[in-house]
Parts: structure tokens; sequence; C-alpha cells
């Protein structure tokens, strides 16, 4: 494991948000991963950077939620006014020693902690320092036991999966991205020229346009492992109906078979065979009935659904799109929701394709540009 964390914080500190000196750099994760919180930190000095780490102590966020009153649950900490405004990178590690914590939570008190105008205005912050280039993150994962047994692995097996998935096991695991950067980059240059998408596989005939929206080419530098190229369709263009082949997870909690109908950029219609109550209250925050995010998964070093979408969606050979929040990057008018809740559909099926402007350009979980 102590391999694992040098050459992960190496890659995150070096190569993902490539900390100079002077930097102000939040390191957060759960204490789960200590180890690797305390591998970045020394990365980070040796760097040059002054890093200020925030561990979260296992529990807590259970008790916030089961103790705290609506005026409490709104509240926003003004320390959390700094982070935002001063730090210029955040590596944010991803563990967590049970999935499930918030499964008795009501979800509706979950919501009340991201509707206050206070907590907008940060985001709204968060975003145009993160879209002007003053800020830049990433987040690192793991292997913890929890995760683990999502992916119904045990955990020595899970860190092999999770090293090969951030090209660990290379010579040099920066130049590996370097190279995905490169091809990925070619592929990114012709979907802008794109106008028009139209998406056809199981349950699924959907339209929308692209048109004037970059494609961002996503290889290590904000979620590791990476792997994805993805933009933000016209809001008001989406049209047609999409089934969601693996299941959605939002904030641990499993909603099956998803299938969801759009007119004129909105929601009409979710249905789920498992979790409806949970889907039916997500499409109730404003602005989550709107899709922030087309994208593509590139990582065909990722095979298997873990039920961590931060592999997940990379997987080699799928899709997914996002419910809520855009980017300012590739000029979504949607970024002032405060959920991105991302669900992925396989396509690599013979009769899954991605048509742009009336040319097959990806069928069978492969790129045909």
């Amino acid at each position: 494991m102590n391999d694992y964390n040098k050459k992960a914080a190496m890659l995150a500190v070096q190569y993902a948000v490539n900390i100079k000196p002077g930097d102000l750099v939040l390191i957060q994760g759960s204490e789960v991963a200590n180890d690797l919180i305390r591998a970045v930190y020394i990365e980070t000095l040796k760097a040059g950077g002054h890093p200020l780490t925030m561990s979260q102590i296992n529990g807590l966020e259970v008790a916030k939620f089961k103790y705290s009153n609506d005026e409490q649950l709104v509240y926003v900490n003004p320390i959390m006014e700094f982070i935002v405004t001063k730090v210029t990178k955040m590596i944010n590690i991803f563990a967590d020693s049970n999935r499930q914590k918030l499964s008795l939570i009501d979800p509706e008190k979950i919501k009340l902690t991201t509707s206050s105008p206070e907590y907008l205005e940060l985001i709204k912050i968060y975003q145009e320092r993160v879209y002007k280039k003053e800020l830049d993150w990433t987040i690192v994962p793991y292997p913890c036991d929890s995760f683990a047994q999502d992916a119904k692995m045990d955990t020595e097996s899970y860190k092999e999966f999770i090293s090969n998935a951030l090209k660990l096991d290379s010579e040099n695991p920066a130049d590996a991205w370097r190279e995905i950067e490169k091809e990925q980059d070619r592929i990114a240059k012709i979907l802008n020229k794109v106008e028009n998408i139209h998406v056809l596989g199981e349950d699924t005939d959907l339209t929308l346009s692209v048109k004037g929206r970059p494609w961002e080419n996503c290889a290590g530098h904000k979620n590791l492992p990476d792997g994805e190229i993805f933009t933000s369709p016209i809001e008001n263009s989406i049209n047609g109906r999409i089934r969601f082949t693996y299941p959605g997870i939002f904030q641990g909690k499993e909603i099956k078979n998803i299938l969801l109908e759009f007119k004129d950029g909105k929601v009409i219609k979710g249905t789920a065979d498992e979790g409806q109550d949970l889907l039916d209250t997500i499409l109730t925050i404003e602005n989550a009935d709107i899709i922030g995010e087309f994208a593509v998964g590139t990582n065909y070093g990722i095979q298997k659904f873990t039920k961590n979408m931060l592999f997940d969606e990379k997987m080699g050979g799928t899709m997914h799109m996002a419910l809520g929040m855009g980017f300012p990057e590739t000029k979504s008018k949607n970024t002032a929701c405060v959920i991105h809740w991302d669900i992925l559909k396989d396509m690599k099926s013979e009769d899954s394709k991605i048509i742009a402007d009336g040319k097959v350009i990806y069928q069978a979980g492969k790129w045909l540009i």
C-alpha cells in the first residue's frame, strides 16, 4: 500500500494539479485514507506548496443530519468562504468507511444543506475560479474496504484494479496520461465541429444539440483515474428517451433501471425499477431536470461496474449524462444547480450508436473517427 500511496500522491501533485511553489493547497478526505493524505501532504511540501488539511472523522456527517435543526443544516461555515476564495489547488482523497451511512437519512434534510443563498454563492465563486484557472482540483481514490466490498472484490485485488486504472503500473504514469491526452485531443477537435447528436441503443432514441459547445478532454487533470470526453448540450435541445443500464448511485443509494424522457431539454418523465421515490426527489431539485453533461467513457482499463462513479463513468464502451449542474468551460447555462449526478449507460451492443450530423462516429463501444 505504501508504494500505491507514493505513486498516487506523486501523480496528483506533479501531474494532475501541478503544484508550484507558493500554492495554497487544500488536502481533504476521510480518516480512512490518512496514509494517502499524509503522502499527498509530503509531496505538496516537496513541490513548495503550503498544505492545508481537512480530515473527515467517521460518524460526524450522520450526526449532523440526525441532530441538526433546519437553521444548522443551511448554515455555511465561514471557513468554507476562505477555502473557496483563497486556495489555489484542491486534492480530494476519495474514500469512505461506510458507503451506506446516509441510507436512513431523509433525502429532504440532505437537500436542505445545499439550498441556502450563501451556499449557492460559494458554488458560483468556486465555478468562476475554476473557469478562470485560478483554482485547480483533482480527486484521488484510496483503495478502502468499503469500495472493495461495493465492487465485490477483496481489498488487495481492488487496489490492483485502481492501480491499473490510474496507470500506476506504467514506468512513468504521467507520460502514459500525456499519450492519452494527445489522442483524446484529436477526437475532441473533431467533436468541436459537430452540431447535432443522435444516440441510439436499448430503449434509447435521444437527440440533442451541441452546436457551439466545446468538448473537454479529460486525461488525468481532474479525476483520477480519468478517461472521458464531455460537453454540455444546449439546454433546451434534448428530446426523446434514454435508458441507463447501470444503477444510478446517489449519496450511496441505488436507483435501478432508470428511464428518462425529455421534451425541449427537460425531464418530463422519470421511472425506475427500484428507488423511484429518491429519483422523484432528485428531479424536484431546482434545475436537476436539465442535463448538464453528455460524455463518453474512454478508459478501457476499467471494465467492471463498481458502484463508484469516479471509476464507472470512465469505463471504456459506455456513455453517461449528468442531471443538474453543467460546466462554465463547456458554456453550460445550468451552472447554478446544487447537484451534478452522473448516470451510466453501456454502449457495447452492435445497435448502440452515436451519430453526429448524420454520420455514425461511435458504435459498439468504439470510436469510428
